[in-house]
């Protein structure tokens, strides 16, 4: 093991790197733990070496490789060979499995392929209906703040996005934005954070040692309560679905069904491969959850990040509005896919808060061979670190990048750019499977919002207080204020 380590301490010594790493333990003493400041200390250094292609870091005996440049993204991402996640993603499986998300090799190319039908846009247009209802609720729960002080949004909207995702997943309402003290949401927060912590502490990186402490054994309770709940969806609608198909052989005119909405579940409940065989009830399970854990906290944090945006750009804000208007008039109906195609501009929008606030705003791949970079040799076995918060503020691409400006993204704007120089939801083979969904979730759930209320930010930028977790967060929260959107025409 030793010798291993050394020999890759020689290959990788050309590779420019931060001065203070010692034998053994390279710059883990360096490092901060709190995720504000670790943060903070990423985009510091990859600002102080710009110039470079990337930027080495021992994190023990691992090495690990940052890069922020389109042209050196693009060599990863679209590579066929290192399709692998990094190390840390094992953190994820005792509760996703060898899903979609965690899976390599063979595996993840059967499932990607069996999958992307799913997300097919006729099959998307199915959760519409879904996605008003629920930004019709976060709706009038944001009442009772127009004229009011100002208030962090940051968990209104995520529970908004908790409940979309749980019904278009597994047809469950949990009823998230009416009460926010179920088990279940109470499990799916208390396993996020305690994967975040995890990742951070290498302490806790032996199952053993993980188990033993207090914080294994809360993990392990949460990991009941979310696999139970996942179990007892899966049991009760194949049971359904077999009722139904009894049903519909005994009476060809039978139309019990034919209003049901289809959940992602039902869809992975008929999925097949290529030989004809169907998902196993934990291969089911595993993608449920994948869906569920990728799905709400991304997508709550595009539209928190939109709306500060917004709030703090008027000027924006009326264009939208505008737009809101050509497509809606006054009426308050339900958006459908048609009206969500024409709002070119709020799509912009989304776009550029995205660009400035990805929603992951780091991922990481493991090098299953030896791979050339910017001129350099990373060897096999390193993690390499794709941090889209840097890559997206390249001047050559982005020209005064921290200006929040959405007609970046306008057709004419778009041509000459890299295309890996902007990737919110990765890019290549593994990209994505969900962008279109998560787009239009986002779509729907702020044109709703921005249809009756009137957004002002209530924090400058440096205010914010970003932390680089598993998601972009604000540890600061999103504060704003709201005015009725009719009241404040002038």
């Amino acid at each position: 093991m030793l010798t291993s380590y050394a020999r890759k301490w020689q290959q990788m010594r050309p590779l420019p790197t931060i001065p203070g790493a010692f034998p053994l333990v390279g710059h883990s003493l360096m490092m901060k733990s709190n995720g504000r400041e670790f943060f903070q200390q990423i985009i510091h250094y990859t600002k102080n070496y710009q110039h470079q292609p990337l930027l080495k870091l021992w994190l023990g005996t691992m090495p690990v490789v940052a890069i922020y440049k389109a042209e050196n993204v693009e060599v990863i991402l679209t590579s066929s060979k290192q399709i692998d996640k990094s190390y840390m993603y094992k953190f994820l499986e005792p509760w996703l499995g060898l899903g979609l998300l965690t899976s390599t090799g063979n595996k993840w190319r059967s499932r990607r392929k069996m999958l992307t039908p799913t997300f097919h846009f006729t099959i998307l247009e199915d959760f519409l209906d879904v996605m008003n209802e629920q930004a019709n609720i976060l709706v009038h729960k944001l009442e009772k703040h127009v004229n009011q002080g100002a208030f962090n949004c940051f968990f209104y909207i995520t529970l908004c996005a908790l409940d979309i995702i749980c019904e278009t997943a597994m047809g469950k309402n949990i009823g998230a934005q009416s009460n926010d003290d179920s088990e279940y949401v109470r499990a799916v927060y208390r396993m996020s954070d305690s994967i975040h912590r995890r990742m951070k502490a290498p302490w806790l990186w032996l199952d053993f040692l993980f188990l033993m402490c207090k914080e294994g054994r809360e993990h392990k309770r949460s990991l009941e309560v979310l696999h139970n709940f996942t179990n007892n969806v899966i049991a009760k609608r194949t049971s359904e679905m077999r009722r139904d198909e009894e049903h519909r052989s005994a009476d060809k005119d039978s139309s019990s069904s034919k209003n049901k909405r289809r959940a992602f579940l039902d869809l992975l409940l008929n999925v097949t491969d290529d030989e004809g065989n169907t998902l196993s009830h934990e291969d089911v399970r595993e993608e449920v959850d994948t869906f569920m854990f990728e799905g709400h906290d991304t997508t709550a944090a595009a539209i928190n990040w939109s709306l500060y945006l917004l709030g703090s750009y008027p000027e924006v804000q009326k264009q939208v509005d505008s737009e809101l208007e050509e497509v809606f008039g006054k009426s308050d109906r339900p958006a459908t896919l048609e009206d969500l195609k024409k709002l070119k501009y709020l799509e912009c929008v989304i776009k550029e808060s995205l660009r400035l606030f990805p929603s992951v705003p780091l991922f990481a791949r493991n090098l299953n061979e030896d791979c050339e970079v910017g001129g350099y040799k990373i060897v096999k076995g390193s993690q390499v670190i794709i941090i889209p918060y840097a890559l997206h503020r390249d001047p050559r691409y982005f020209p005064n990048p921290e200006e929040f400006q959405p007609k970046r993204f306008f057709p004419e704007n778009l041509q000459g750019r890299h295309p890996y120089a902007y990737v919110p939801f990765s890019a290549g083979p593994r990209n994505c499977i969900g962008q279109k969904f998560a787009i239009m979730e986002e779509k729907s759930i702020l044109s709703c919002i921005l249809r009756h209320f009137w957004v002002e930010s209530n924090q400058k930028r440096e205010e914010l207080g970003l932390a680089g977790e598993l998601i972009l967060r604000p540890t600061n929260g999103i504060w704003i204020k709201l005015k009725r959107r009719n009241a404040n025409e002038s």
